[in-house]
């Protein structure tokens, strides 16, 4: 079993692989730049080492990640989401120094992190895929002809890409010839990699991706699907757990799919198998070889700890469930608060939390690395916290999500929290029946007003009173 983790993250998911660490009796290494030396996840961790004064390089360099791995006394590393999570030369460094990677194999890595690829390994284990190219495109030229023989609108999708970058949807020819260069060049500093290629677009689909998780016994299992249609400009705000949109015949199939698409690659670890859903069709999209952001909601329906699930399974544990064993029960909604301004733009709105206070109460998680004081520094995402809300039924748990989103206090920054409440209030969320336009076809929705709470208003009296008197 292993015994010490070096955490290869910071924020919100470093407090959390912490805390799976300390259930499971494992020593945790955290790492930090200047900008993070007062961060949660140092504080929190049994160990915390400085990677540097620059705020991304250390998260970004993979070699210098496993030299500490190795010169802490380290016998693994968990990478998290964002920064190296699918970066298979981390994983190749690892298992070159002896250090297990809590993830899949590097060849799986590289094979599903290249989307021309993975779209050949599914065609190939029969799991349906959006029309396309069958590999990536070599110019504007090609790109063109591509665009003309698949039908526009058309995907223009960076071959490395994920989060949301490298993608433009293109409506003609025009407007792809436009994109072409922006997306190389985007692609290029991104990713390191020039490739692109295209991808019918399905227009307003369903966006639901399945939670896999796969031992080295070859079993493979899913914890059923999220429903992630809820998003702005491809950057998800609001995940649900299961989608209330699906029939269960829709919900047994995306199922067995994800099970297949992971059995097909040999895949090992967490990891989602992302689709569309239009017109009672299914397209296999992307795979994602890591731990989600929003993987909360799936542990809330099903009680499996994945973080732990990801432990057990990189120690060379088989899975602790089966397939038959896993059950849903209720619904799960999280929201990403971002230290966002929807009312401007979703500008960002980086700065000192001058009070933070957690909601709580009956089927209320927060994950989080902020507190009171803390300064969010603005080299990195947005994300202040996930409020997660667990009920069992849909229209419970919308109403506690309303709830809760009022019974947290954060301020000193401005955040999306208002504009979920009227997601929440909204006729068309409330139905169950939405797709990705949802955000784009509702921009009243940023229309809100704030209403000072009484304590507020108090601090501001006692404030003002205060700089009058010259205290």
């Amino acid at each position: 079993m292993i015994k010490k983790i070096l955490i290869a993250n910071r924020g919100e998911i470093a407090v959390r692989i912490v805390r799976a660490c300390a259930e499971m009796g494992i020593r945790s290494v955290a790492i930090y730049s200047d900008a993070d030396r007062h961060a949660l996840h140092v504080k929190r961790a049994d160990e915390a080492h400085s990677i540097g004064a620059e705020p991304l390089a250390g998260y970004l360099n993979p070699r210098k990640l496993v030299n500490l791995a190795v010169e802490t006394g380290c016998d693994a590393l968990h990478p998290g989401y964002g920064f190296l999570s699918e970066n298979a030369e981390l994983a190749d460094i690892c298992a070159e120094r002896g250090i297990k990677f809590i993830g899949p194999s590097a060849e799986v890595i590289r094979r599903m992190g290249d989307k021309t690829e993975a779209r050949r390994s599914m065609i190939k284990a029969g799991v349906p895929v959006t029309p396309g190219t069958e590999g990536n495109v070599a110019d504007i030229a090609e790109a063109l002809t591509e665009g003309d023989r698949i039908g526009y609108p058309v995907m223009l999708k960076a071959t490395s890409g994920g989060g949301g970058r490298g993608i433009r949807r293109c409506n003609s020819r025009d407007e792809l010839e436009q994109a072409f260069p922006r997306v190389i060049s985007e692609a290029t500093k991104a990713f390191g990699s020039a490739e692109v290629f295209l991808e019918k677009c399905i227009v307003n689909p369903k966006h639901i991706e399945a939670q896999i998780l796969g031992d080295s016994f070859g079993n493979v299992v899913h914890l059923f699907e999220r429903d992630c249609s809820i998003q702005r400009r491809n950057q998800k705000l609001i995940e649900i757990a299961p989608s209330p949109q699906l029939t269960p015949e829709q919900r047994a199939y995306i199922g067995d799919l994800s099970v297949r698409a992971a059995k097909a690659v040999g895949y090992e670890n967490a990891g989602t198998v992302e689709f569309l859903l239009a017109e009672g069709e299914v397209y296999f999209m992307e795979m994602n070889t890591r731990v989600q952001v929003e993987h909360t909601i799936t542990e809330e329906i099903t009680g499996i700890d994945i973080v732990r699930e990801q432990i057990r399974i990189a120690s060379g544990l088989p899975l602790s469930v089966k397939q038959e064993d896993i059950q849903h029960r209720g619904f799960a909604l999280q929201f990403r608060i971002n230290a966002e301004d929807p009312k401007n733009n979703f500008l960002p709105s980086f700065g000192k939390i001058t009070r933070y206070y957690a909601p709580g109460g009956p089927g209320v998680r927060t994950d989080t690395a902020i507190y009171t004081g803390y300064t969010i520094p603005p080299f990195y995402d947005s994300m202040c916290l996930k409020l997660v809300v667990w009920a069992l039924t849909w229209e419970e748990a919308m109403d506690r999500g309303l709830r809760a989103l009022d019974d947290m206090r954060l301020q000193g920054v401005k955040t999306t929290a208002a504009y979920y409440q009227e997601i929440l209030r909204n006729p068309e969320f409330r139905s169950g029946q939405f797709n990705t336009s949802f955000v784009e076809s509702h921009p009243e929705l940023t229309n809100y007003s704030i209403k000072r709470k009484p304590e507020e208003l108090a601090l501001a009296i006692a404030a003002a009173i205060a700089a009058h008197a010259g205290l």
